[in-house]
Protein backbone atom coordinates (compact mmCIF):
# COMPACT_ATOMS: atom_id res chain seq x y z
CA UNK A 1 0.00 0.00 0.00
CA UNK A 2 1.43 3.40 -1.03
CA UNK A 3 2.36 5.90 1.69
CA UNK A 4 0.10 8.94 1.86
CA UNK A 5 2.47 10.73 4.27
CA UNK A 6 6.23 10.46 4.52
CA UNK A 7 8.19 12.09 7.34
CA UNK A 8 11.94 12.01 6.68
CA UNK A 9 14.57 13.06 9.19
CA UNK A 10 12.36 15.69 10.80
CA UNK A 11 13.86 17.64 13.69
CA UNK A 12 12.46 20.66 15.53
CA UNK A 13 14.58 22.78 17.82
CA UNK A 14 13.52 25.65 20.04
CA UNK A 15 16.81 27.35 20.87
CA UNK A 16 18.81 24.71 22.74
CA UNK A 17 15.81 22.41 23.23
CA UNK A 18 15.45 19.56 20.74
CA UNK A 19 11.74 18.69 20.79
CA UNK A 20 11.84 16.29 17.81
CA UNK A 21 15.10 14.63 16.79
CA UNK A 22 15.60 13.07 13.33
CA UNK A 23 12.26 11.23 13.15
CA UNK A 24 11.28 9.25 10.04
CA UNK A 25 8.23 7.10 9.24
CA UNK A 26 5.54 6.54 6.62
CA UNK A 27 1.75 6.50 6.97
CA UNK A 28 0.06 4.23 4.44
CA UNK A 29 -3.16 5.18 2.73
CA UNK A 30 -6.27 3.65 4.27
CA UNK A 31 -4.85 2.74 7.70
CA UNK A 32 -5.07 3.98 11.27
CA UNK A 33 -1.55 4.99 12.28
CA UNK A 34 -0.76 5.92 15.88
CA UNK A 35 1.94 8.08 17.43
CA UNK A 36 2.47 7.41 21.13
CA UNK A 37 4.97 8.19 23.85
CA UNK A 38 5.22 9.56 27.40
CA UNK A 39 4.26 13.17 28.17
CA UNK A 40 6.76 15.57 26.64
CA UNK A 41 7.94 13.05 24.04
CA UNK A 42 7.39 15.50 21.16
CA UNK A 43 4.19 14.06 19.69
CA UNK A 44 2.20 17.27 19.30
CA UNK A 45 5.30 19.13 18.11
CA UNK A 46 5.62 16.56 15.33
CA UNK A 47 1.93 17.00 14.46
CA UNK A 48 2.56 20.74 14.28
CA UNK A 49 5.45 20.16 11.86
CA UNK A 50 3.24 18.03 9.63
CA UNK A 51 0.33 20.51 9.60
CA UNK A 52 2.34 23.70 9.15
CA UNK A 53 2.03 25.24 12.61
CA UNK A 54 5.80 24.76 12.90
CA UNK A 55 8.41 24.61 10.18
CA UNK A 56 10.84 21.73 10.79
CA UNK A 57 14.39 22.76 11.62
CA UNK A 58 15.58 19.83 9.50
CA UNK A 59 13.94 17.17 7.37
CA UNK A 60 11.03 16.97 4.95
CA UNK A 61 7.31 16.22 5.05
CA UNK A 62 5.83 14.70 1.88
CA UNK A 63 2.08 14.28 1.35
CA UNK A 64 0.79 12.28 -1.62
CA UNK A 65 4.20 12.61 -3.25
CA UNK A 66 4.33 16.40 -2.82
CA UNK A 67 6.82 18.18 -0.57
CA UNK A 68 4.76 20.26 1.85
CA UNK A 69 7.57 21.11 4.28
CA UNK A 70 6.98 24.58 5.69
CA UNK A 71 3.51 25.01 4.15
CA UNK A 72 1.39 27.33 6.34
CA UNK A 73 -1.66 25.68 7.93
CA UNK A 74 -4.17 26.94 5.33
CA UNK A 75 -2.09 25.50 2.47
CA UNK A 76 -1.71 22.22 4.33
CA UNK A 77 -5.49 22.06 4.81
CA UNK A 78 -6.07 22.82 1.15
CA UNK A 79 -3.61 20.07 0.21
CA UNK A 80 -5.84 17.57 2.05
CA UNK A 81 -4.64 17.34 5.68
CA UNK A 82 -7.00 18.20 8.56
CA UNK A 83 -6.47 17.99 12.30
CA UNK A 84 -8.02 18.33 15.72
CA UNK A 85 -6.20 19.73 18.74
CA UNK A 86 -5.13 18.45 22.12
CA UNK A 87 -6.95 21.42 23.68
CA UNK A 88 -10.33 21.92 22.02
CA UNK A 89 -10.41 24.94 19.71
CA UNK A 90 -14.00 25.75 18.84
CA UNK A 91 -15.80 29.06 18.40
CA UNK A 92 -17.71 29.04 21.68
CA UNK A 93 -20.41 31.55 20.73
CA UNK A 94 -21.15 30.03 17.35
CA UNK A 95 -23.60 27.18 16.85
CA UNK A 96 -22.44 23.65 16.16
CA UNK A 97 -23.55 23.85 12.52
CA UNK A 98 -21.76 27.19 12.02
CA UNK A 99 -18.56 25.74 13.49
CA UNK A 100 -18.73 22.97 10.89
CA UNK A 101 -19.65 25.41 8.12
CA UNK A 102 -16.40 27.26 8.79
CA UNK A 103 -14.44 24.15 7.89
CA UNK A 104 -15.79 24.33 4.33
CA UNK A 105 -14.24 27.70 3.57
CA UNK A 106 -10.97 26.18 2.42
CA UNK A 107 -12.93 24.54 -0.43
CA UNK A 108 -15.32 27.38 -1.30
CA UNK A 109 -15.36 28.59 -4.90
CA UNK A 110 -17.40 31.77 -4.42
CA UNK A 111 -15.47 35.00 -4.96
CA UNK A 112 -15.76 38.35 -3.21
CA UNK A 113 -18.12 39.54 -5.95
CA UNK A 114 -20.43 36.58 -5.35
CA UNK A 115 -20.53 37.25 -1.61
CA UNK A 116 -21.13 40.98 -1.95
CA UNK A 117 -24.02 40.62 -4.38
CA UNK A 118 -25.37 37.26 -3.17
CA UNK A 119 -25.25 35.75 -6.63
CA UNK A 120 -27.20 32.55 -7.39
CA UNK A 121 -23.91 30.65 -7.39
CA UNK A 122 -23.04 31.90 -3.89
CA UNK A 123 -26.51 31.12 -2.54
CA UNK A 124 -26.39 27.61 -3.99
CA UNK A 125 -22.93 26.97 -2.54
CA UNK A 126 -23.98 28.21 0.90
CA UNK A 127 -27.02 25.90 0.77
CA UNK A 128 -24.82 22.93 -0.16
CA UNK A 129 -22.40 23.77 2.65
CA UNK A 130 -25.20 23.85 5.21
CA UNK A 131 -26.57 20.52 3.97
CA UNK A 132 -23.14 18.90 4.14
CA UNK A 133 -22.54 20.36 7.61
CA UNK A 134 -25.75 18.78 8.84
CA UNK A 135 -24.67 15.47 7.31
CA UNK A 136 -21.36 15.64 9.19
CA UNK A 137 -23.11 16.52 12.45
CA UNK A 138 -25.30 13.46 11.93
CA UNK A 139 -22.17 11.39 11.30
CA UNK A 140 -20.70 12.34 14.70
CA UNK A 141 -24.05 12.08 16.51
CA UNK A 142 -24.69 15.81 16.99
CA UNK A 143 -27.41 16.61 14.47
CA UNK A 144 -29.99 17.42 17.14
CA UNK A 145 -27.51 19.90 18.67
CA UNK A 146 -26.96 21.78 15.39
CA UNK A 147 -28.35 25.07 16.76
CA UNK A 148 -26.66 24.83 20.18
CA UNK A 149 -23.73 27.08 20.99
CA UNK A 150 -20.48 25.11 21.06
CA UNK A 151 -19.81 26.26 24.63
CA UNK A 152 -23.05 24.64 25.81
CA UNK A 153 -22.15 21.17 24.54
CA UNK A 154 -20.75 18.52 26.84
CA UNK A 155 -17.01 17.90 26.66
CA UNK A 156 -17.30 14.70 24.61
CA UNK A 157 -19.71 16.41 22.23
CA UNK A 158 -17.22 19.26 21.72
CA UNK A 159 -14.56 16.69 20.83
CA UNK A 160 -16.85 15.17 18.21
CA UNK A 161 -17.79 18.60 16.89
CA UNK A 162 -14.12 19.36 16.30
CA UNK A 163 -13.83 16.13 14.29
CA UNK A 164 -16.86 17.15 12.21
CA UNK A 165 -15.30 20.55 11.49
CA UNK A 166 -12.05 18.87 10.42
CA UNK A 167 -13.98 16.54 8.10
CA UNK A 168 -15.65 19.58 6.52
CA UNK A 169 -12.32 20.48 4.87
CA UNK A 170 -12.67 17.27 2.80
CA UNK A 171 -9.35 15.78 3.92
CA UNK A 172 -7.49 12.74 2.66
CA UNK A 173 -5.56 12.51 5.95
CA UNK A 174 -7.08 13.28 9.36
CA UNK A 175 -4.80 13.91 12.35
CA UNK A 176 -6.44 13.41 15.75
CA UNK A 177 -4.55 14.75 18.77
CA UNK A 178 -5.69 12.79 21.85
CA UNK A 179 -9.29 12.40 20.65
CA UNK A 180 -10.26 10.12 23.58
CA UNK A 181 -8.95 12.44 26.31
CA UNK A 182 -11.60 12.83 29.00
CA UNK A 183 -13.96 10.31 27.40
CA UNK A 184 -15.98 7.76 29.33
CA UNK A 185 -15.43 4.07 28.43
CA UNK A 186 -18.63 4.11 26.33
CA UNK A 187 -17.53 7.27 24.52
CA UNK A 188 -14.21 5.61 23.70
CA UNK A 189 -16.05 2.67 22.13
CA UNK A 190 -18.13 5.11 20.09
CA UNK A 191 -14.96 6.97 19.06
CA UNK A 192 -13.38 3.78 17.71
CA UNK A 193 -16.59 3.09 15.78
CA UNK A 194 -16.46 6.63 14.37
CA UNK A 195 -12.84 6.12 13.28
CA UNK A 196 -13.92 3.06 11.30
CA UNK A 197 -16.68 5.09 9.64
CA UNK A 198 -14.14 7.77 8.71
CA UNK A 199 -11.85 5.11 7.21
CA UNK A 200 -14.77 3.80 5.15
CA UNK A 201 -15.12 7.29 3.65
CA UNK A 202 -11.61 6.94 2.21
CA UNK A 203 -9.84 9.05 4.84
CA UNK A 204 -6.60 7.88 6.43
CA UNK A 205 -6.36 8.46 10.20
CA UNK A 206 -3.18 9.44 12.07
CA UNK A 207 -3.68 9.77 15.82
CA UNK A 208 -1.91 10.65 19.04
CA UNK A 209 -3.46 8.89 21.99
CA UNK A 210 -2.53 8.05 25.58
CA UNK A 211 -5.21 5.42 26.11
CA UNK A 212 -3.39 2.21 25.19
CA UNK A 213 -6.61 0.24 24.81
CA UNK A 214 -7.78 2.66 22.12
CA UNK A 215 -4.37 2.61 20.42
CA UNK A 216 -4.00 -1.16 20.44
CA UNK A 217 -7.54 -1.81 19.21
CA UNK A 218 -7.82 0.95 16.62
CA UNK A 219 -4.40 1.23 15.00
CA UNK A 220 -2.67 -0.95 12.45
CA UNK A 221 0.84 0.41 13.03
CA UNK A 222 2.43 2.50 15.77
CA UNK A 223 5.46 4.77 16.14
CA UNK A 224 6.79 5.51 19.62
CA UNK A 225 8.64 8.69 20.60
CA UNK A 226 10.64 9.32 23.75
CA UNK A 227 12.42 12.63 24.40
CA UNK A 228 11.89 13.53 20.76
CA UNK A 229 13.49 10.37 19.34
CA UNK A 230 11.79 7.47 17.61
CA UNK A 231 12.44 4.39 19.75
CA UNK A 232 10.10 1.86 18.12
CA UNK A 233 7.82 1.22 15.16
CA UNK A 234 5.63 -1.74 14.31
CA UNK A 235 2.32 -3.47 14.86
CA UNK A 236 0.53 -3.10 18.21
CA UNK A 237 1.80 -6.55 19.29
CA UNK A 238 5.39 -5.70 18.36
CA UNK A 239 5.30 -2.34 20.14
CA UNK A 240 3.66 -3.82 23.25
CA UNK A 241 6.54 -6.30 23.60
CA UNK A 242 9.34 -3.81 22.84
CA UNK A 243 11.70 -3.44 25.80
CA UNK A 244 12.56 0.20 25.04
CA UNK A 245 8.87 1.09 25.00
CA UNK A 246 8.30 -0.64 28.33
CA UNK A 247 11.26 1.25 29.82
CA UNK A 248 10.02 4.59 28.43
CA UNK A 249 6.61 4.17 30.08
CA UNK A 250 7.44 2.23 33.23
CA UNK A 251 11.17 2.83 33.86
CA UNK A 252 14.15 0.52 33.43
CA UNK A 253 13.24 -1.51 36.50
CA UNK A 254 10.21 -2.82 34.59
Amino acid sequence: MAPILRVEGVSKRFGGLVAVDNVSFEVNEGEVFALIGPNGAGKTTLFNCVTGFYTPTLGTVTFQGRDITGFPPHRTAKAGIARTFQNIRLFDYMTAVDNVRLGHHVRMRSRLWDSLFKTPFERREEREITEHSMELLDLVGLKRHADSYARNLAYGQQRRLEIARALATDPKLLLLDEPAAGFTPQEKVELMQLVQVILARGITVFLIEHDMRVVMQASKRIVVLDHGEKIAEGTPAEVRANQRVIEAYLGKSA
